[in-house]
């Protein structure tokens, strides 16, 4: 099973409180008594997403965290390809989505549609089709 980790999550992963983070380990845990060896992925937007707010603070701490995340052999980076860039801009015609989320969203269901989707966001439930494990807060 692919587990799709939303710019939210990982935030929420890296630089939450100990309850948010332990909200989002618990969400992955009950993926993980699902299928033994999920897979994390994330797409390469989100390096930017989660990355603007330690370059403009200069919280080198966050930025070697993010970098050490992002840079772990075992995460599967979905790249923003045409196949992506293409169906973004489906979801954001016919769901009203911001340019962000569409590409995250469209990350996961152009490279693997029965994938788990987990985002502290809500937004992303009306998308059909994309299975949202939604983190709560």
């Amino acid at each position: 099973m692919l587990a799709f980790l939303d710019a939210s999550a990982i935030i929420y992963l890296l630089e939450g409180d100990a309850r948010t983070r332990s909200a989002v380990r618990q969400v992955l845990k009950d993926l993980g008594r699902r299928d033994a060896t999920p897979t994390l992925a994330v797409s390469a937007l989100s390096r930017l997403e989660c990355r603007e707010r330690p370059l403009r603070e200069s919280d080198t701490q966050a930025l070697e965290q993010l970098d050490t995340f992002f840079t772990d052999p075992g995460l599967s980076v979905i790249a923003l390809d045409t196949v992506v860039l293409d169906k973004a801009t489906e979801l954001r015609a016919h769901h009203g989505l911001r340019t962000p989320d569409a590409i995250q969203a469209a990350s996961l269901l152009a490279v693997n549609p029965d994938g788990a989707f987990v985002t502290g966001d809500g937004d992303f439930e009306k998308i059909p089709g994309l299975r949202v494990h939604r983190i709560p807060r």
